[in-house]
């Protein structure tokens, strides 16, 4: 367990470890060297089609959570955690994460790259600018928006209507005073005055197409199907009738390659993408995770947030673009999370207390059920701290086993997975592996995204049923007149509470999801549902992390993390 002796910072923890060069890291998997395009001694990407094939493909254990808390979960720490016990029980393991977006890791989140001995390192430059893949989708997203811009400028021949122009601008910082703003004043030479807005780059849909793609002529076509509005008379706009996405694959054509790391102990990590799962579908890049099938026999991956948000877009956007559906699913929860969940505040989260844990067992319920509804009985994955009893501990274990739910300790943080802390849960999750396959999605795409919507707040969040607002009601309208009702549905909703509303905690009941608008991604392939109050840019907190963090004479990373 972590303990008040072993409290090192996790960048110091990282920085105390030996590496090994990412050639080995490489050769180990069976990644050739060809394959590889350098980035100094312990980075490198890889050109998927120099990988040769196997046989067989690997098997995809899918990493989720209980709802979040302030406490923290610790999902991508079990998620490496997990791999390294694999791995050191002589699974061919490679674990795939997302890329960290610079917006939480100088705002309140943090970085992406697990901690304590169970991180994928270099975590300072997996946490600053690694290998540049979000400045290319960052630059991508604008590029476009030029484009769009000089179209209407130069003649406007597409004959774009200014005032339905659906595409924004993206950065990849929190940044709340530019999420609506006027370009274009200054007079006529500047441009075509309208509004405008910056999402967080996360959220765009460049980022969104860029993790769904299979490969660069897919990424391509996917570009080619983006609507960036409409014209006068209400026709849709795409990137192939401004002629931009050749323009825009050239931008990205070495960011949509996979970056390989490694975890502490050694195992291969590909990190690429970055998608939010509270208002993005929350997942790698597919073409990273097919990457890793194709090398290995066991792929730990995540989905961010908690189970309803991040899996389940898995299951139903992710799993439906490419052959990567789980074979095994680890949901992740905390005593102390339990505790908050069931009314404790955080600063009393260190004492013992059965009552408030028992009270919030009803949110690691409605998870462990939703699971369930894709054909998968999960594992429950304890992540320990120092401040849980032994009488806590031994009380959970026992309620999973009462619910019919394999579950075990896991003290990856202390331990690491290449220790012994994850030594129970690999068991675990090497006999969920061991069962037959019978995964499923929630709905069927002949469903219409008014019904998929229900669906998913009804079975999944347990809501009583929507509220369509005025605009998300015509937006309905525009979808079915388009022919895009068969399109998934990604919810943009708060990762605090299965209802829109973050303050109800635990497992609410009788409430109405609030759907105030619909966006629909052409690219991606799926349309969004914003609701409640949930923001596709976030603002930064008052004491953001950034006002902590310095560097040294030596040019060392201080203060991250």
């Amino acid at each position: 367990m972590r303990t008040a002796a072993d409290m090192s910072s996790d960048l110091e923890i990282s920085r105390r470890a030996v590496l090994k060069p990412v050639t080995e890291v490489a050769a180990a998997a069976g990644i050739p060297e060809d394959a590889l395009e350098l980035y100094g001694r312990y980075k490198a990407k890889i050109d998927p089609l120099r990988v040769p094939p196997r046989g067989t493909r690997g098997k995809v254990v899918l990493v989720t959570a209980m709802s979040p808390t302030p406490a923290g979960e610790g999902k991508s720490t079990v998620t490496v955690g997990l791999g390294d016990a694999l791995a050191k029980a002589g699974v061919s393991t490679v674990i795939a994460l997302r890329e960290p977006s610079l917006g939480p890791v100088l705002g309140m989140k943090g970085g992406a790259t697990g901690g304590g001995y169970s991180q994928v390192a270099p975590m300072e430059d997996i946490n600053l600018h690694f290998t540049g893949d979000f400045h290319a989708i960052t630059t991508a997203n604008n590029a476009l928006a030029a484009l769009l811009d000089n179209s209407i400028y130069q003649g406007n021949t597409l004959g774009i209507d200014p005032r339905r122009i659906t595409f924004r601008r993206v950065m990849d910082m929190n940044d709340r005073s530019l999420r609506d703003i006027v370009i274009g004043l200054g007079g006529p030479v500047q441009g075509t005055p309208r509004q405008d807005g910056f999402d967080i780059t996360v959220a765009s849909e460049i980022m969104a197409v860029f993790c769904l793609a299979r490969d660069l002529a897919d990424l391509k076509a996917r570009l080619a199907r983006i609507t960036v509005g409409y014209t006068y008379d209400r026709r849709p706009v795409t990137v192939r009738d401004l002629g931009a996405e050749g323009a825009l694959t050239l931008l990205l054509k070495d960011a949509v390659k996979p970056n390989l790391v490694q975890t502490l102990a050694g195992t291969p990590a590909l990190v690429h993408g970055g998608p939010f799962a509270n208002i993005a579908h929350g997942c790698n890049s597919v073409i990273a995770t097919e990457l890793a099938r194709t090398v290995a026999d066991v792929v730990v991956t995540e989905a961010g947030f908690g189970a309803d948000l991040g899996a389940e877009k898995y299951m139903d956007i992710t799993a439906r673009a490419a052959d990567v559906a789980p074979d095994a699913v680890v949901l992740v929860a905390t005593i102390r999370a339990l505790k908050m969940q069931g009314g404790v505040p955080r600063s009393e989260l260190d004492r013992a207390d059965r009552a408030a844990l028992e009270a919030g067992t009803p949110n690691l319920l409605r998870h462990i059920g939703n699971i369930r509804k894709f054909g998968l009985n999960p594992v429950v994955a304890i992540n320990t701290f120092s401040t849980d009893t032994p009488e806590e501990l031994e009380w959970l274990l026992r309620w999973c086993a009462a619910e019919g739910v394999p579950a075990a300790a896991a003290d990856v943080w202390a331990q690491g997975g290449g220790g012994t802390g994850g030594d129970a849960l690999a068991v675990r999750v090497r006999a969920a592996l061991a069962e037959p396959a019978s995964f499923r999605h929630l709905y069927p795409l002949e469903l219409p995204v008014e019904e998929k919507i229900r669906t998913v707040a009804r079975e999944i969040y347990g809501a009583d049923d929507v509220e369509f607002s005025v605009s998300a009601r015509r937006r309905l309208e525009e979808i079915r007149a388009g022919g895009w009702d068969s399109l998934p549905v990604c919810m943009a909703k708060t990762q605090y509470s299965f209802s829109d509303n973050a303050a109800l905690l635990g497992a609410p009941t009788g409430f109405t999801v609030h759907v105030r608008d619909l966006i629909l991604k052409t690219g991606a392939g799926f349309v969004v549902a914003l609701t409640g109050a949930v923001m596709t840019m976030p603002g930064l907190p008052k004491s953001p992390a950034a006002l902590r963090m310095d560097v040294a004479a030596d040019g060392t990373p201080q203060g991250l993390f």
